[in-house]
């Protein structure tokens, strides 16, 4: 049995347990004392019916001694059993309390001090969580709303011009390509909301767990670097890379791949137009850093501190280029928390930067 580190009140009610026992003890002994030294200092003549009781108390004064004492622990003892359990009636109607945590604060009796801001503690933290779940849930549910929305959308492109296709074999050559351009970027919107509600099912739904192996992230990160470039080229953003050479790291790479593509997708989403976006990459003391920086509108502290929060936007409008499903940096921390290490995020003066720290195994 595991052993159990008694409470500040328990080790009180034990203390005052043994304390009340000497006490009478000490009472018990002295008053015996006391009587036995007044009736020497007396002259007793017999016959006389004082005299008779206390000659009998004196021959069966060890027998009297221990009844006394009997009746005095069991009086005690039955105090101090007494007393814990109201303690325990008032503790248990306060845990249950707990099951449908209120505003109301939890009193207990005064004894019960260190208890009752333990319970109120919990209490402030079951109201928290149950906000913070509420408050989950709702923006997932209009994300979802919104995702269907938007489905819809380009689902009704595609269908009306692959139908303006096969329903007009004459249509001039730009014109065909025109609408099989449009009807193709429309297809590849959908497929990307698709995506995200994969990303909301699986992050809802599963746990995620690390496949470790041993990498050279310095080649990682040049190789994520290198497959945005037409991406950058499209949004007219430039980036650069100062990566430590030959840096090994023991970590689940195609999760950690994610993590970095995030950072990426976000700095693109959230850049002014022709601006750079920046990548650091070094190695000391046995903790790996990679940040990413770009330039944009500064996020305000209020949102900077719920960025790592799941369906949480910057963008909370529904506009087709920064609308994701607000998963991307949720589970980029819980990612980067599997594997020892942290995720931070800072901005000031129209500028965003992401800190990545990992331990280097």
């Amino acid at each position: 049995m595991k052993n159990i580190k008694r409470s500040h009140v328990t080790g009180r009610l034990i203390l005052q347990y043994i304390i009340a026992l000497a006490a009478f003890a000490l009472l018990l002994v002295g008053g015996v004392a006391v009587c036995a030294f007044i009736c020497y200092q007396l002259e007793w003549y017999r016959g006389d019916p004082l005299y008779e009781l206390l000659n009998f108390i004196r021959e069966n004064i060890v027998s009297i001694c221990l009844c006394i004492m009997l009746i005095g622990w069991f009086v005690i003892t039955y105090f101090f059993v007494i007393r814990p359990l109201n303690y325990i009636d008032e503790i248990v109607a306060a845990a249950k309390r707990l099951a449908t945590p209120t505003e109301d604060e939890i009193t207990l009796n005064k004894a019960l001090y260190e208890i009752q801001y333990e319970l109120n503690t919990a209490r402030e933290q079951a109201l928290r969580s149950a906000e913070l779940a509420r408050e989950a849930e709702k923006r997932k549910n209009d994300l979802i709303v919104y995702l269907a929305h938007d489905l819809k959308t380009p689902l009704t492109s595609v269908i009306g011009y692959l139908t303006l296709l096969n329903d007009e074999p004459d249509i001039p050559p730009e014109t065909r390509a025109r609408y099989t351009g449009i009807a193709l970027d429309k297809a590849e919107r959908l497929e990307q909301l698709i995506n995200e509600f994969f990303d909301i099912t699986r992050f809802s739904l599963t746990t995620l767990t690390l496949e470790p192996e041993r990498i050279n992230l310095s080649l990682m990160l040049e190789q994520t670097v290198s497959e945005f470039y037409p991406v950058f080229a499209e949004k007219e953003l430039t980036c650069t890379a100062s990566v430590q050479p030959n840096t090994e790291l023991l970590c689940d790479p195609d999760k950690l791949e994610r993590v970095f593509d995030n950072l990426f997708r976000n700095a693109v989403n959230y850049s002014y137009p022709n601006s750079e976006i920046k990548l650091a990459m070094t190695a000391a003391d046995g903790i790996v850093t990679v940040v990413v920086s770009n330039r944009g509108k500064t996020v305000p502290k209020e949102k900077l501190d719920r960025i790592f929060e799941q369906f949480f936007r910057l963008d909370s409008s529904r506009s087709t280029g920064t609308g994701g499903a607000g998963l991307g940096l949720a589970i980029s921390r819980e990612i980067v928390t599997l594997h020892g290490g942290t995720i931070s995020a800072a901005s000031e003066n129209e500028s965003v930067v992401f800190t990545v720290t990992l331990p280097q195994k």
